[in-house]
Protein backbone atom coordinates (compact mmCIF):
# COMPACT_ATOMS: atom_id res chain seq x y z
CA UNK A 1 0.00 0.00 0.00
CA UNK A 2 1.38 3.30 -1.07
CA UNK A 3 1.73 6.26 1.60
CA UNK A 4 -1.29 8.48 2.43
CA UNK A 5 -0.95 11.68 0.87
CA UNK A 6 -0.08 15.22 2.17
CA UNK A 7 -3.73 16.20 2.38
CA UNK A 8 -4.89 12.68 3.72
CA UNK A 9 -2.34 12.81 6.33
CA UNK A 10 -3.80 16.43 7.03
CA UNK A 11 -7.51 14.89 6.76
CA UNK A 12 -7.07 11.87 8.73
CA UNK A 13 -6.41 11.04 12.39
CA UNK A 14 -3.93 8.40 13.77
CA UNK A 15 -6.43 5.12 13.63
CA UNK A 16 -8.74 6.36 11.21
CA UNK A 17 -10.28 4.26 8.79
CA UNK A 18 -8.68 5.02 5.33
CA UNK A 19 -11.90 5.80 3.41
CA UNK A 20 -13.15 8.61 5.46
CA UNK A 21 -11.44 10.79 3.48
CA UNK A 22 -12.60 10.05 0.26
CA UNK A 23 -16.19 9.57 1.32
CA UNK A 24 -16.35 12.68 3.22
CA UNK A 25 -15.03 15.03 0.41
CA UNK A 26 -17.40 13.05 -1.89
CA UNK A 27 -20.35 14.04 0.06
CA UNK A 28 -19.04 17.52 0.11
CA UNK A 29 -18.85 17.22 -3.38
CA UNK A 30 -22.37 16.03 -4.03
CA UNK A 31 -24.35 18.01 -1.24
CA UNK A 32 -22.65 21.01 -2.44
CA UNK A 33 -23.54 20.72 -5.62
CA UNK A 34 -27.14 19.18 -4.99
CA UNK A 35 -27.74 22.38 -2.42
CA UNK A 36 -27.43 24.63 -4.97
CA UNK A 37 -30.76 23.19 -7.08
CA UNK A 38 -32.72 23.68 -3.81
CA UNK A 39 -33.46 27.14 -3.64
CA UNK A 40 -34.97 26.63 -7.15
CA UNK A 41 -36.91 23.88 -6.59
CA UNK A 42 -38.50 25.16 -3.39
CA UNK A 43 -38.78 29.15 -4.12
CA UNK A 44 -38.50 29.38 -8.12
CA UNK A 45 -41.83 28.27 -7.92
CA UNK A 46 -43.08 30.63 -5.70
CA UNK A 47 -41.60 33.29 -7.83
CA UNK A 48 -43.80 31.97 -10.71
CA UNK A 49 -46.59 31.73 -9.02
CA UNK A 50 -46.04 35.84 -7.87
CA UNK A 51 -45.64 35.96 -11.53
CA UNK A 52 -49.01 33.67 -12.72
CA UNK A 53 -50.65 35.74 -9.92
CA UNK A 54 -49.81 39.04 -11.50
CA UNK A 55 -50.54 38.18 -14.96
CA UNK A 56 -54.46 36.74 -14.01
CA UNK A 57 -55.40 39.50 -11.58
CA UNK A 58 -54.09 42.46 -13.84
CA UNK A 59 -54.29 41.05 -17.43
CA UNK A 60 -50.26 41.64 -17.62
CA UNK A 61 -48.59 39.73 -20.50
CA UNK A 62 -45.28 39.79 -19.30
CA UNK A 63 -45.66 38.19 -15.90
CA UNK A 64 -47.55 35.62 -17.35
CA UNK A 65 -44.84 34.62 -20.01
CA UNK A 66 -42.21 35.03 -17.22
CA UNK A 67 -44.80 32.54 -15.36
CA UNK A 68 -44.68 29.97 -18.47
CA UNK A 69 -41.33 30.29 -18.82
CA UNK A 70 -40.31 30.14 -15.21
CA UNK A 71 -42.41 26.82 -15.13
CA UNK A 72 -40.29 25.63 -18.08
CA UNK A 73 -36.77 26.38 -16.18
CA UNK A 74 -38.51 24.77 -12.69
CA UNK A 75 -38.82 21.42 -14.81
CA UNK A 76 -35.39 21.19 -15.82
CA UNK A 77 -33.91 22.12 -12.72
CA UNK A 78 -36.20 19.70 -10.60
CA UNK A 79 -34.56 17.16 -13.19
CA UNK A 80 -31.39 17.56 -12.14
CA UNK A 81 -31.85 17.85 -8.74
CA UNK A 82 -33.59 14.63 -8.90
CA UNK A 83 -30.46 12.81 -10.34
CA UNK A 84 -28.28 14.57 -7.83
CA UNK A 85 -30.55 14.14 -4.70
CA UNK A 86 -31.08 9.95 -6.23
CA UNK A 87 -27.21 9.62 -5.88
CA UNK A 88 -27.63 11.54 -2.37
CA UNK A 89 -29.54 9.13 -1.41
CA UNK A 90 -27.61 6.04 -2.15
CA UNK A 91 -24.30 7.25 -0.87
CA UNK A 92 -25.92 7.24 2.87
CA UNK A 93 -26.13 3.82 2.70
CA UNK A 94 -23.09 3.17 0.54
CA UNK A 95 -20.39 5.20 2.34
CA UNK A 96 -21.79 5.16 5.76
CA UNK A 97 -23.74 1.78 6.60
CA UNK A 98 -22.80 2.78 10.68
CA UNK A 99 -24.93 5.58 10.44
CA UNK A 100 -27.51 3.50 8.78
CA UNK A 101 -27.38 0.40 10.43
CA UNK A 102 -27.34 1.70 14.14
CA UNK A 103 -29.93 4.71 13.11
CA UNK A 104 -31.52 4.09 10.00
CA UNK A 105 -35.33 3.87 11.85
CA UNK A 106 -34.90 7.06 13.11
CA UNK A 107 -32.69 8.95 10.73
CA UNK A 108 -34.43 7.40 7.56
CA UNK A 109 -37.65 8.59 8.74
CA UNK A 110 -37.49 12.26 7.54
CA UNK A 111 -36.24 10.92 4.09
CA UNK A 112 -39.19 8.88 3.62
CA UNK A 113 -41.15 11.95 3.88
CA UNK A 114 -39.22 13.71 1.67
CA UNK A 115 -39.29 10.88 -1.03
CA UNK A 116 -43.36 11.47 -0.65
CA UNK A 117 -43.20 15.17 -1.27
CA UNK A 118 -40.79 14.16 -4.06
CA UNK A 119 -43.14 12.55 -5.59
CA UNK A 120 -45.85 15.03 -5.04
CA UNK A 121 -44.06 17.47 -6.76
CA UNK A 122 -42.59 15.53 -9.74
CA UNK A 123 -46.90 14.93 -10.02
CA UNK A 124 -47.88 18.19 -10.04
CA UNK A 125 -45.46 20.13 -11.59
CA UNK A 126 -46.27 17.84 -14.80
CA UNK A 127 -49.87 19.00 -13.55
CA UNK A 128 -48.53 22.65 -13.58
CA UNK A 129 -46.66 23.00 -17.04
CA UNK A 130 -49.53 20.47 -19.42
CA UNK A 131 -52.37 23.09 -17.56
CA UNK A 132 -50.99 25.88 -19.70
CA UNK A 133 -53.76 26.24 -22.43
CA UNK A 134 -55.84 23.80 -20.99
CA UNK A 135 -56.90 24.23 -17.27
CA UNK A 136 -58.88 26.57 -16.27
CA UNK A 137 -57.25 29.60 -14.31
CA UNK A 138 -58.02 28.51 -10.33
CA UNK A 139 -57.17 24.96 -11.32
CA UNK A 140 -54.12 25.57 -12.88
CA UNK A 141 -53.23 28.17 -10.26
CA UNK A 142 -53.43 25.82 -7.51
CA UNK A 143 -51.85 23.34 -8.95
CA UNK A 144 -48.64 25.67 -9.19
CA UNK A 145 -49.71 26.17 -5.16
CA UNK A 146 -49.39 22.28 -4.75
CA UNK A 147 -45.76 22.15 -6.04
CA UNK A 148 -44.24 25.21 -4.21
CA UNK A 149 -46.00 23.56 -1.14
CA UNK A 150 -44.49 19.87 -1.73
CA UNK A 151 -40.64 21.28 -2.03
CA UNK A 152 -40.81 23.21 1.07
CA UNK A 153 -42.22 19.97 2.67
CA UNK A 154 -38.99 18.03 0.67
CA UNK A 155 -37.30 20.60 1.92
CA UNK A 156 -38.30 20.66 5.77
CA UNK A 157 -38.09 16.55 5.61
CA UNK A 158 -34.39 16.85 4.84
CA UNK A 159 -33.17 19.39 7.18
CA UNK A 160 -35.23 17.31 9.85
CA UNK A 161 -32.91 14.91 9.06
CA UNK A 162 -29.78 17.06 9.19
CA UNK A 163 -31.13 18.51 12.15
CA UNK A 164 -31.53 15.26 13.98
CA UNK A 165 -27.77 14.77 13.14
CA UNK A 166 -26.74 18.19 15.46
CA UNK A 167 -29.80 17.67 18.33
CA UNK A 168 -30.65 13.81 18.38
CA UNK A 169 -33.97 13.21 20.15
CA UNK A 170 -36.95 10.76 19.91
CA UNK A 171 -34.87 8.09 20.27
CA UNK A 172 -34.82 5.16 23.07
CA UNK A 173 -30.75 3.53 23.43
CA UNK A 174 -30.68 0.27 25.51
CA UNK A 175 -26.96 -1.06 26.20
CA UNK A 176 -25.72 0.76 23.00
CA UNK A 177 -28.70 -0.07 20.51
CA UNK A 178 -31.59 1.72 19.74
CA UNK A 179 -35.01 0.04 20.58
CA UNK A 180 -37.31 2.85 20.28
CA UNK A 181 -38.06 5.65 18.22
CA UNK A 182 -40.61 8.89 18.26
CA UNK A 183 -40.94 9.48 14.52
CA UNK A 184 -42.43 13.05 15.54
CA UNK A 185 -39.70 13.81 17.91
CA UNK A 186 -37.18 12.66 15.41
CA UNK A 187 -38.50 15.03 12.86
CA UNK A 188 -39.56 18.11 14.97
CA UNK A 189 -36.30 18.25 16.78
CA UNK A 190 -34.80 20.86 18.89
CA UNK A 191 -33.08 22.03 15.81
CA UNK A 192 -35.25 21.71 13.18
CA UNK A 193 -37.47 24.80 13.52
CA UNK A 194 -34.46 27.43 12.86
CA UNK A 195 -33.05 25.42 10.79
CA UNK A 196 -36.04 24.94 8.45
CA UNK A 197 -36.71 28.72 8.65
CA UNK A 198 -33.02 29.45 7.70
CA UNK A 199 -33.09 26.66 4.77
CA UNK A 200 -36.47 28.19 3.31
CA UNK A 201 -35.61 31.93 3.68
CA UNK A 202 -31.83 31.36 1.80
CA UNK A 203 -33.74 29.53 -0.70
CA UNK A 204 -35.35 32.81 -1.65
CA UNK A 205 -32.90 34.89 -1.13
CA UNK A 206 -30.87 32.92 -3.84
CA UNK A 207 -33.44 32.30 -6.07
CA UNK A 208 -34.44 35.52 -5.86
CA UNK A 209 -31.14 37.43 -6.70
CA UNK A 210 -30.04 34.65 -9.20
CA UNK A 211 -33.42 35.57 -10.97
CA UNK A 212 -32.74 39.15 -10.97
CA UNK A 213 -29.34 38.91 -11.72
CA UNK A 214 -30.73 37.08 -15.48
CA UNK A 215 -32.69 39.94 -16.25
CA UNK A 216 -30.90 43.10 -14.88
CA UNK A 217 -27.57 41.34 -16.99
CA UNK A 218 -30.44 41.13 -20.35
CA UNK A 219 -31.18 45.07 -19.26
CA UNK A 220 -27.57 45.58 -19.10
CA UNK A 221 -27.22 44.46 -22.44
CA UNK A 222 -30.19 46.48 -23.97
CA UNK A 223 -32.76 44.64 -23.54
CA UNK A 224 -35.16 47.07 -21.95
CA UNK A 225 -38.44 45.56 -22.11
CA UNK A 226 -40.91 45.53 -19.63
CA UNK A 227 -40.85 41.46 -18.93
CA UNK A 228 -37.19 42.43 -18.26
CA UNK A 229 -38.01 44.90 -16.42
CA UNK A 230 -40.38 42.96 -14.33
CA UNK A 231 -38.63 40.16 -13.58
CA UNK A 232 -35.71 41.90 -11.92
CA UNK A 233 -38.27 43.34 -9.75
CA UNK A 234 -40.16 40.23 -8.97
CA UNK A 235 -36.66 38.52 -8.23
CA UNK A 236 -34.88 41.28 -6.12
CA UNK A 237 -38.01 42.06 -3.97
CA UNK A 238 -38.53 38.84 -2.92
CA UNK A 239 -35.01 38.45 -1.86
CA UNK A 240 -34.99 41.79 -0.49
CA UNK A 241 -37.67 41.15 2.12
CA UNK A 242 -35.96 37.95 2.93
CA UNK A 243 -33.02 39.27 3.95
CA UNK A 244 -33.34 41.03 7.09
CA UNK A 245 -35.58 38.36 8.34
CA UNK A 246 -33.05 35.97 7.45
CA UNK A 247 -30.42 37.91 9.94
CA UNK A 248 -32.71 37.59 12.11
CA UNK A 249 -32.74 33.90 12.16
CA UNK A 250 -29.13 33.61 11.58
CA UNK A 251 -28.75 35.53 15.51
CA UNK A 252 -30.81 33.14 16.61
CA UNK A 253 -29.25 30.25 15.53
CA UNK A 254 -25.96 31.38 16.88
CA UNK A 255 -27.40 31.59 20.04
CA UNK A 256 -28.76 28.38 20.13
CA UNK A 257 -25.31 26.89 18.81
CA UNK A 258 -23.75 28.97 21.85
CA UNK A 259 -26.36 26.98 24.04
CA UNK A 260 -26.72 23.69 23.12
CA UNK A 261 -23.64 22.78 20.40
CA UNK A 262 -19.93 24.66 22.58
CA UNK A 263 -17.43 22.80 20.03
CA UNK A 264 -19.27 24.27 17.02
CA UNK A 265 -19.61 27.90 18.82
CA UNK A 266 -15.70 27.86 19.93
CA UNK A 267 -14.87 26.89 16.28
CA UNK A 268 -16.83 29.89 14.98
CA UNK A 269 -15.33 32.05 16.96
CA UNK A 270 -12.06 30.60 16.96
CA UNK A 271 -11.81 30.21 20.27
CA UNK A 272 -8.97 27.65 22.03
CA UNK A 273 -10.08 28.55 25.78
CA UNK A 274 -12.75 29.10 27.32
CA UNK A 275 -13.06 32.84 28.65
CA UNK A 276 -15.57 35.85 28.99
CA UNK A 277 -14.85 39.30 26.78
CA UNK A 278 -14.22 37.17 24.24
CA UNK A 279 -13.69 39.16 20.92
CA UNK A 280 -15.23 38.40 17.54
CA UNK A 281 -12.24 37.80 15.75
CA UNK A 282 -12.94 38.67 11.57
CA UNK A 283 -10.44 36.36 9.73
CA UNK A 284 -7.41 34.32 11.20
CA UNK A 285 -6.76 30.82 11.48
CA UNK A 286 -5.53 28.77 14.82
CA UNK A 287 -2.13 27.13 14.18
CA UNK A 288 -0.75 24.74 17.22
CA UNK A 289 -3.98 25.45 19.12
CA UNK A 290 -3.23 29.69 18.54
CA UNK A 291 -4.95 32.00 17.16
CA UNK A 292 -3.07 33.61 14.22
CA UNK A 293 -3.78 36.72 12.43
CA UNK A 294 -7.50 38.30 12.86
CA UNK A 295 -9.14 41.89 13.55
CA UNK A 296 -10.32 41.24 17.12
CA UNK A 297 -13.89 43.40 17.93
CA UNK A 298 -13.68 43.17 21.81
CA UNK A 299 -16.24 41.82 23.69
CA UNK A 300 -18.27 40.90 20.68
CA UNK A 301 -18.57 37.33 20.97
CA UNK A 302 -19.66 37.75 24.76
CA UNK A 303 -21.75 40.61 23.90
CA UNK A 304 -23.65 39.16 21.39
CA UNK A 305 -23.64 35.43 22.90
CA UNK A 306 -25.05 36.96 26.04
CA UNK A 307 -26.10 40.17 25.41
CA UNK A 308 -23.03 41.33 28.08
CA UNK A 309 -19.51 41.16 27.49
CA UNK A 310 -19.10 39.40 30.54
CA UNK A 311 -20.69 36.48 29.03
CA UNK A 312 -18.30 32.69 29.42
CA UNK A 313 -17.94 31.43 26.04
CA UNK A 314 -16.97 27.80 26.63
CA UNK A 315 -13.44 26.75 24.46
CA UNK A 316 -12.56 23.79 22.79
CA UNK A 317 -10.06 23.49 25.53
CA UNK A 318 -13.53 21.83 27.70
CA UNK A 319 -13.85 19.59 24.44
CA UNK A 320 -12.62 16.39 25.73
CA UNK A 321 -9.38 15.62 23.89
CA UNK A 322 -10.33 12.64 22.07
CA UNK A 323 -13.81 14.21 19.89
CA UNK A 324 -12.07 17.75 19.79
CA UNK A 325 -11.90 19.25 16.23
CA UNK A 326 -8.19 19.30 15.59
CA UNK A 327 -7.24 22.94 14.26
CA UNK A 328 -8.03 22.77 10.18
CA UNK A 329 -11.88 21.71 10.93
CA UNK A 330 -12.01 24.92 13.30
CA UNK A 331 -9.82 26.92 10.52
CA UNK A 332 -12.92 26.19 7.89
CA UNK A 333 -15.60 26.80 10.21
CA UNK A 334 -14.72 29.92 11.54
CA UNK A 335 -13.58 31.27 7.88
CA UNK A 336 -16.91 29.74 6.26
CA UNK A 337 -19.00 31.87 8.83
CA UNK A 338 -17.09 35.06 7.92
CA UNK A 339 -17.14 34.30 4.69
CA UNK A 340 -21.48 33.98 5.11
CA UNK A 341 -21.55 37.02 7.27
CA UNK A 342 -19.77 38.99 5.05
CA UNK A 343 -21.44 38.01 1.79
CA UNK A 344 -25.15 38.81 3.45
CA UNK A 345 -23.84 42.40 4.68
CA UNK A 346 -22.73 42.72 1.14
CA UNK A 347 -26.38 41.62 0.07
CA UNK A 348 -28.38 43.37 2.84
CA UNK A 349 -26.41 47.00 1.63
CA UNK A 350 -27.89 45.89 -2.03
CA UNK A 351 -31.60 45.21 -0.74
CA UNK A 352 -31.18 48.56 1.37
CA UNK A 353 -29.79 50.26 -1.89
CA UNK A 354 -32.77 48.47 -4.14
CA UNK A 355 -35.12 49.74 -1.15
CA UNK A 356 -34.06 53.05 -1.74
CA UNK A 357 -34.37 53.40 -5.26
CA UNK A 358 -37.56 52.02 -5.54
CA UNK A 359 -38.67 54.47 -2.58
CA UNK A 360 -36.72 57.71 -4.10
CA UNK A 361 -36.28 56.74 -7.95
CA UNK A 362 -38.64 54.17 -9.18
CA UNK A 363 -38.36 55.73 -13.05
CA UNK A 364 -34.75 55.09 -12.55
CA UNK A 365 -34.56 51.61 -10.91
CA UNK A 366 -33.98 49.53 -14.05
CA UNK A 367 -31.53 52.22 -15.72
CA UNK A 368 -29.24 52.64 -12.76
CA UNK A 369 -26.37 50.84 -14.23
CA UNK A 370 -24.01 50.64 -11.03
CA UNK A 371 -27.09 48.83 -9.12
CA UNK A 372 -27.65 46.68 -12.22
CA UNK A 373 -24.31 45.98 -12.08
CA UNK A 374 -24.60 44.90 -8.65
CA UNK A 375 -27.85 43.20 -8.81
CA UNK A 376 -26.36 40.95 -11.74
CA UNK A 377 -23.75 39.73 -9.36
CA UNK A 378 -25.62 39.05 -5.94
CA UNK A 379 -27.24 35.69 -7.50
CA UNK A 380 -23.23 34.57 -7.38
CA UNK A 381 -22.80 36.25 -4.11
CA UNK A 382 -25.94 34.48 -2.71
CA UNK A 383 -25.08 31.15 -3.30
CA UNK A 384 -21.29 31.58 -1.90
CA UNK A 385 -23.24 32.85 1.22
CA UNK A 386 -25.41 29.51 1.09
CA UNK A 387 -22.67 27.33 0.49
CA UNK A 388 -20.45 29.01 3.42
CA UNK A 389 -23.53 28.41 5.62
CA UNK A 390 -23.75 24.63 5.28
CA UNK A 391 -20.38 24.61 5.56
CA UNK A 392 -20.63 26.10 8.92
CA UNK A 393 -23.72 23.40 9.78
CA UNK A 394 -21.85 19.85 8.28
CA UNK A 395 -18.36 20.58 9.44
CA UNK A 396 -18.86 22.22 12.73
CA UNK A 397 -20.02 18.92 13.67
CA UNK A 398 -17.22 17.12 13.09
CA UNK A 399 -16.49 14.65 14.27
CA UNK A 400 -19.34 13.75 15.20
CA UNK A 401 -22.30 12.39 12.38
CA UNK A 402 -24.60 12.24 15.01
CA UNK A 403 -23.40 14.59 18.30
CA UNK A 404 -22.91 12.51 21.32
CA UNK A 405 -24.21 9.15 20.03
CA UNK A 406 -21.95 8.55 16.74
CA UNK A 407 -18.74 9.73 15.66
CA UNK A 408 -17.90 9.67 11.35
CA UNK A 409 -15.10 7.75 12.01
CA UNK A 410 -17.72 4.87 12.87
CA UNK A 411 -19.87 5.72 10.38
CA UNK A 412 -17.83 4.89 7.08
CA UNK A 413 -17.60 1.89 5.38
CA UNK A 414 -14.35 0.63 6.08
CA UNK A 415 -14.13 -1.60 2.50
CA UNK A 416 -13.40 -1.39 -0.54
CA UNK A 417 -11.00 1.99 -2.88
CA UNK A 418 -13.59 4.74 -2.63
CA UNK A 419 -11.74 6.81 -4.60
CA UNK A 420 -12.75 5.07 -8.12
CA UNK A 421 -16.06 5.89 -7.05
CA UNK A 422 -16.07 9.15 -6.34
CA UNK A 423 -14.59 9.77 -9.50
CA UNK A 424 -17.47 8.27 -11.58
CA UNK A 425 -20.12 10.86 -9.04
CA UNK A 426 -17.75 13.36 -10.43
CA UNK A 427 -17.92 12.96 -13.67
CA UNK A 428 -21.74 12.06 -13.48
CA UNK A 429 -22.68 15.41 -12.13
CA UNK A 430 -20.45 17.24 -14.38
CA UNK A 431 -22.34 15.68 -17.32
CA UNK A 432 -25.64 16.17 -15.74
CA UNK A 433 -24.63 19.72 -14.62
CA UNK A 434 -23.41 20.65 -18.55
CA UNK A 435 -26.49 19.16 -20.32
CA UNK A 436 -28.94 21.38 -17.59
CA UNK A 437 -26.23 24.45 -18.71
CA UNK A 438 -27.04 23.44 -21.98
CA UNK A 439 -30.45 22.88 -22.38
CA UNK A 440 -31.20 26.01 -20.63
CA UNK A 441 -28.97 28.13 -22.62
CA UNK A 442 -30.94 27.33 -25.28
CA UNK A 443 -33.88 27.92 -23.66
CA UNK A 444 -32.79 31.35 -23.61
CA UNK A 445 -31.50 31.84 -27.02
CA UNK A 446 -34.96 30.66 -28.48
CA UNK A 447 -36.81 32.72 -26.38
CA UNK A 448 -34.61 35.70 -26.84
CA UNK A 449 -34.74 34.84 -30.67
CA UNK A 450 -38.31 34.68 -30.84
CA UNK A 451 -38.78 38.25 -28.91
CA UNK A 452 -40.90 39.18 -26.10
CA UNK A 453 -44.72 39.55 -28.51
CA UNK A 454 -43.76 36.18 -30.22
CA UNK A 455 -44.96 33.88 -28.02
CA UNK A 456 -49.06 33.66 -27.67
CA UNK A 457 -50.11 34.27 -24.31
CA UNK A 458 -51.05 31.45 -22.02
CA UNK A 459 -54.73 30.82 -21.57
CA UNK A 460 -55.13 33.60 -18.90
CA UNK A 461 -57.83 36.18 -19.07
CA UNK A 462 -59.13 35.86 -22.67
CA UNK A 463 -60.14 32.34 -22.16
CA UNK A 464 -61.69 32.54 -18.56
CA UNK A 465 -63.11 35.45 -18.18
CA UNK A 466 -61.71 39.46 -18.60
CA UNK A 467 -60.16 41.29 -20.71
CA UNK A 468 -58.39 40.44 -23.93
CA UNK A 469 -54.86 39.57 -23.29
CA UNK A 470 -53.20 40.15 -26.54
CA UNK A 471 -54.07 43.63 -26.13
CA UNK A 472 -52.63 44.27 -22.94
CA UNK A 473 -49.24 46.94 -22.38
CA UNK A 474 -45.92 45.28 -23.19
Amino acid sequence: MTAPSFAARVWLAAGDPQQLLPAREQMAFTLGFHIILVPFGVALTTLMLIAHYRGVRHNDRAALLLARRWSKVAAVLFAVGAVSGTVLQFEMGILWPGLMKQYGPAFGFPFAIEGLFFFLEAIFVSIYIYGWDRLGTRLHFASGVVVSIASAGGAAAVVAANGWMNRPGGITMRDGKLVAVEPALVFFNNAFWLEFLHMLTAAYIVAGFVVAGVYATGILRGRRTRYHQLGLVIGFTTAAVGLPVQVVLGDLIARHVYKEEPAKFAAIELLPTTGSHVPETLGGVLVDGKVQGGVPIPDMASQLAGFKPSTVIRGLDLIPVDVRPPDHLVNIVHLAFDTMVGTTALLLGSGVWFAWLWWRHRTTLTTNRWFLRAASICGAISVVSMESGWVVTEVGRQPWTVVGLLLTRDAVTTHGNLWPMFAGVVVIYAAVGTAAIAVLRSMARRWQDDGDDAVAVPYGPKRFGGNRSEELVS
